[in-house]
């Protein structure tokens, strides 16, 4: 089976393309993203036909669960079928289908190859069942106490087609125990479906630094996702403008938002190299 490695911002990913044969995508993501003993990702990118859209993305965890949506991997995803001539008439804005819903994205050619994908990431959802959390009638989830481990942190939570939490502080990220605290709130109580935890500072008000425990992944160097979520609850909290600069670990996303319709972001993408799996691990 053929499949190619690419990053964005340092999240990265194994694309397997369309021309595949049947599998089980699940037990195959655990084996590819394995980085001792397979070839090492954050997740496993299946590029598939739709009829709502021009393409159907999946995306699988290394843990094997399926993901409802992936910014940096939708990224990835355009700058594959459209650098591999799959894109009808070699258009390079594109709908591309996601468990999430459709999103739109526009890429950025440089040097005859993609350099740089604006993707439309959907309008973020606050209410409590459609994030979901262990909550009911409330419209906004803003500054929730959240007990974890002797700590106490204030997340505000929102879905961006899937569940985060995202929480402020006035240090810098990297000094957060993220290992210890992220697989906590992950499988916290409070998040039903478990959930994708943020740590973000702000800077000023276009400017802010963020980690992220990615839920089935851990901690990633970006997630395009996470850093739409932040910049929402930023807004929300009055702390930003619409447009924001991002710092993550791997890279930097810009993420534009009104405070009512579509969260916009957009970031690098990059092929790292091609190879071939082993047709017995199918």
């Amino acid at each position: 089976m053929d499949f190619t490695k690419m990053q964005g911002a340092g999240n990265d990913y194994v694309v397997i393309g369309p021309r595949h044969p049947a599998c089980d995508w699940s037990r195959l993501a655990v084996r590819m993203c394995d980085r001792h003993y397979g070839v090492g990702a954050d997740g496993l990118l299946i590029v598939g036909p739709s009829e709502a859209a021009d393409f159907r993305m999946r995306m699988f965890n290394p843990d094997g669960s399926e993901a409802e949506m992936c910014g940096n991997g939708i990224r990835c995803f355009a700058k594959y079928v459209i650098d591999e001539g799959l894109a009808p008439g070699e258009r390079t804005d594109l709908a591309i289908e996601t468990q999430a819903g459709l999103h739109a994205v526009s890429a950025r050619i440089e040097g005859g190859a993609v350099s740089s994908v604006r993707v439309g990431m959907g309008t973020p959802r606050f209410a409590a069942e459609q994030i979901p959390v262990a909550a009911s009638g409330l419209e906004r989830i803003v500054d929730h106490p959240l007990d974890v481990d002797g700590d106490r942190f204030l997340v505000t939570c929102l879905s961006m087609g899937n569940p985060h939490a995202v929480t402020f502080v006035d240090r810098p990220v990297a000094e957060l125990p993220l290992e210890r605290i992220g697989p906590k709130v992950e499988h916290h109580s409070f998040f039903p479906n478990r959930v994708n935890f943020e740590v973000a500072q702000v800077h000023d008000r276009a400017r802010m630094s963020v980690r992220v425990w990615e839920r089935g992944v851990g901690e990633t160097l970006a997630c395009g996702t996470g850093a739409c979520a932040v910049a929402v609850a930023a807004r929300v909290k009055g702390l930003i403008d619409g447009a924001v600069e991002i710092a993550l670990p791997g890279g930097t996303l810009q993420v534009e938002w009104d405070g009512e319709g579509e969260v916009w972001m957009e970031g690098p993408a990059e092929t790292v190299f091609k190879g071939v799996w082993p047709d017995e691990d199918r």
